[in-house]
């Protein structure tokens, strides 16, 4: 039985079948990519070997109830953050995004519309990318929706970046601001109407919904060896200072003086009576890239950054030879606060 026998409000993903599913897929996911050998219809892809590169590898499963909502976000855009997500991992390693594999764990009765609207998010970010979407499975689910998505890189051996390499002294640097998608996602829990949102608040919500990942910047300045270290913020400012001041084995100290909050962000804070500094620590989403970069190779960070007009740059912070995670700010230091956390 075809889809085309159905009126389109009875339509399924049920309705129509596994084999029916993956065809769709397909025909959306055709690629040009001359590195791809074989794509999507057989039991596994086969991709062509990158010359003098190692591959990276990254994945990142998106569950309904916990990352999105069905009745606050459109299917096209949960594609796109599932990819967006794992793209931004890539980024902060220095990568250059390659291929994309996605699973799909699927409630019987999800539309056949909202089916290709997902697909249509993630194939479009994917080409935008130049890495095509190669495979994937599909699978019923009891319950919620699932959206599992690995993405394929390729760096070379000795510029690519880690959380690992920086060094004390080395100085912060953040890509464009921060704050924007805990006040979008803030919005959505305190159901604020989209209608009547400014466009500061709309913007916010549209960063939570469909983030942007610094593929480009954080390839560059890898190529360039122009930082020591990267973390992508996914779980927030706090948690990414953290994280790579831990695995640089370095205290860290933070300037909250300069930390560039999202304007939209701001304002939603203070409107709730917080601090927008505490409210975008704590918050996460935003996906963009915390850089250490060693004081002799700032000539060369900065000069990524006039390349990349538009991303700004901002120096946050700095690597410390003592122990601890600090936050100063009005002349004084306090103990650096804690993102968010899954458990």
């Amino acid at each position: 039985m075809t889809a085309q026998q159905f009126p389109d409000s009875d339509i399924t993903v049920a309705s129509v079948g596994e084999h029916a599913l993956i065809e769709r897929v397909r025909q959306r996911a055709a690629s040009s990519a001359d590195w791809v050998l074989l794509g999507i219809g057989d039991d596994a892809a086969v991709l062509r070997p990158a010359r003098g590169a190692v591959d990276v590898v990254t994945t990142d499963a998106m569950v309904e109830g916990v990352h999105f909502r069905r009745d606050w976000t459109a299917p096209r855009a949960i594609g796109h953050k599932s990819l967006a997500v794992n793209l931004s991992d890539l980024a902060a390693m220095g990568a250059r995004p390659r291929a994309v594999l996605l699973s799909l764990v699927l409630p019987a009765d999800f539309p056949l519309r909202d089916f290709d609207e997902l697909i249509d998010g993630v194939v479009t970010l994917a080409n935008a990318a130049h890495a095509p979407l190669v495979g994937g499975n599909i699978a019923r689910s009891p319950g919620p929706l699932v959206v599992d998505v690995t993405a394929l890189g390729t760096a070379h051996p000795r510029r690519l970046l880690t959380r690992g390499g920086g060094r004390p002294g080395d100085e912060l640097f953040l890509t464009g601001t921060v704050g924007a998608a805990a006040a979008g996602l803030s919005m959505l829990q305190e159901g604020e109407e989209r209608s009547s949102l400014s466009p500061e608040a709309a913007a916010c919500v549209a960063r939570y919904e469909q983030p942007s990942p610094r593929t480009r910047i954080g390839e560059r300045v890898a190529g360039a060896k122009a930082a020591s270290a990267c973390v992508d913020l996914s779980d927030g400012l706090a948690d990414a200072v953290r994280q790579l001041a831990a695995a640089s084995r370095c205290g860290v100290v933070l300037d909250g003086e300069h930390i560039p909050v999202d304007e939209g962000a701001a304002a939603w804070a203070r409107r709730r009576g917080q601090s927008p500094v505490d409210f975008t620590l704590a918050g996460g989403e935003d996906y963009e890239l915390l850089f250490a970069v060693p004081r002799q190779r700032l000539s060369a960070f900065r000069a990524v950054g006039r390349r990349e007009q538009n991303v700004p740059l901002t120096r946050v912070g700095r690597l410390a030879p003592e122990p601890g995670c600090w936050l100063e700010r009005d002349g004084r230091r306090e103990p650096l606060g804690r993102g968010f956390a899954h458990f």
